[in-house]
């Protein structure tokens, strides 16, 4: 009862700290983690067997955790090193490829190709703020896209928000169609041993359906805004596309490297190599492609994020190794009681709702032990429900400023070019865009799966 108790108020606490934002996520996950170990598994439980359990360092010397073919994956409890490092691997070929100017040439290549009118401008960027994000992590797409619009505006004489909000919640759509695109689908694919084609086949059936229906809503709820005149634009106030490209050897490796990227995880479930094994592999390949600048890379990712994945998790697993977690599946199963439909419903909107308030990635780690449970008792398929939370978590997240790491990101940038960007602004528009694409998987879910 203590550790349960002790559990629960960790994971309030850590939560209530995250929202507040007065201390940086990392110390707050990593001071939670500590806490876990020593109150939760230390003087309630008394069990060094937990505290082994929830670091999970030994999962890293098991062959399967590095090549996994013909092997079904293991369900892991306490810290996902998968997920780690194959972030940790996607960040350093991100960091390899933006250190080449890959990104600003991409930005500026297309700008060049609609002549820089601002319309066909906004459908290109929010087409490619989706497919980068399907294989790039949301925050490094936003972090350039954004940087790129604003400048654009400058040089075009529109206002970039009304450009720059729908890139956000596109980068989030995008990234729910694959495993690495967003976080929580990396947390979810590593926890449950779903591949890369695992999920382009449903979610990103879901993702994509999703995605006509809110460029479509964004192209009426803006397209006045941004008609701006753009017949006199002299083309050679802009830099040539092949201008902003740093190194050009690197600049082709960069590409090199992506395409490596692409066929390793759109083929690991042939080839046996697990991604922390790709993520190892990527990163390799970008440090032999430029082993000059392996310092420069290593002081440029972004380790805070990486702590707080691994604190997180082990405070989840001091939900998990107490019972708490099987508490709450039983709790959404009385609710529904064992309608699948309400149970979808429940797990859906509950997610994309909470998502929005709190950060999606804890609270994706914290849903993967409740629909396992769920699973093995409702008799409803974990790949519905797979879905279904990931779905729920990527795109509820869209619906304030805080709800994911790449609308703090979006909106930052735009009060540091003196386009501030309110809660009420932002939420007009990405809260019904979240609504309707929530609604749209909801429906597909029901028709497809169910």
């Amino acid at each position: 009862m203590w550790a349960q108790i002790s559990a629960i108020l960790i994971f309030v606490i850590m939560f209530a700290f995250i929202i507040s934002e007065k201390f940086e996520r990392h110390y707050i996950s990593m001071v939670s983690a500590a806490a876990t170990l020593i109150i939760v598994f230390g003087f309630c439980m008394h069990s060094m067997d937990s505290v082994w359990t929830a670091l999970s360092l030994d999962s890293m010397l098991v062959k399967s955790f590095w090549y996994a073919k013909g092997v079904e994956a293991d369900i892991n409890i306490g810290v996902n090193w998968a997920t780690i490092i194959f972030i940790a691997g996607m960040m350093i070929m991100v960091e390899g490829m933006a250190r080449t100017g890959f990104f600003a040439w991409l930005c500026m290549w297309i700008a060049k190709i609609v002549h820089y009118r601002v319309i066909p401008i906004f459908i290109a960027f929010m087409l490619l703020s989706a497919l980068l994000s399907m294989f790039i992590d949301s925050i490094t797409v936003i972090l350039f896209l954004a940087a790129i619009t604003v400048e654009l505006s400058y040089r075009l004489g529109f206002n970039p928000i009304p450009m720059i909000l729908p890139e956000i919640f596109c980068a989030s759509i995008g990234g729910s169609a694959t495993m690495c695109g967003d976080p929580p689908n990396i947390i979810i694919g590593t926890s449950l041993g779903y591949t890369f084609g695992d999920f382009l086949d449903n979610t990103g059936a879901m993702a994509g359906l999703s995605l006509v229906a809110v460029m479509v809503f964004f192209y009426f709820a803006f397209r006045k805004e941004l008609a701006v005149k753009t017949a006199s634009v002299d083309p050679t106030k802009f830099p040539r596309p092949e201008s902003v490209i740093k190194s050009f050897r690197g600049f082709v490796f960069s590409i090199i490297t992506f395409l490596c990227a692409v066929v390793l995880l759109v083929t690991h479930a042939q080839t046996g190599l697990t991604v922390p094994a790709i993520g190892v592999i990527i990163s390799a390949i970008t440090f032999l492609a430029a082993p000059k600048y392996i310092p420069y890379i290593l002081k440029r990712v972004d380790y805070k994020t990486l702590l707080f994945f691994i604190g997180l998790f082990v405070v989840i697993s001091g939900l998990e190794l107490t019972g708490v977690l099987g508490i709450i599946a039983k709790g959404i199963k009385t609710i529904s009681g064992g309608n699948p439909y309400l149970m979808i419903g429940i797990v859906m909107w509950v997610s994309g709702i909470a998502s929005a308030f709190v950060d999606n990635i804890p609270f994706t780690a914290t849903m993967i032990p409740v629909i396992e449970s769920l699973a093995a008792t409702t008799g409803v398929s974990m790949h519905t429900l797979a879905w279904t939370l990931s779905m729920g978590t990527d795109v509820g997240g869209c619906a304030t400023p805080i709800g994911a790491s790449a609308n703090v990101v979006g909106t930052s940038i735009c009060a540091k070019s003196d386009h501030p960007i309110s809660w009420g602004r932002y939420c007009k528009w990405l809260a019904p865009a979240s609504v309707l694409a929530m609604g749209i998987c909801t429906v597909y879910i029901f028709i497809v799966y169910l």
